[in-house]
């Protein structure tokens, strides 16, 4: 995997990639910085509180789980 930052001067940039690269399908992504940096700060919190169940009298048997 490459990484790399960089801040080009015009809207073409060239890259070399290594020659095992080469013949295989690549994923490119652009963003920039900042950008990136604001969408991971808001993240969502996440509540199961409406799940419920009962589990009284309940035994789990390893054995019969692993049966499969």
């Amino acid at each position: 995997m490459i990484r790399t930052i960089i801040t080009p001067n015009t809207q073409t940039v060239f890259f070399d990639v290594p020659k095992e690269y080469v013949g295989k399908e690549l994923e490119i992504i652009a963003f920039t910085k900042n950008d990136y940096l604001n969408t991971t700060t808001h993240q969502k919190q996440v509540s199961f509180s409406a799940l419920s169940i009962d589990t009284k009298g309940f035994k789990f048997d390893r054995d019969e789980a692993n049966d499969r």
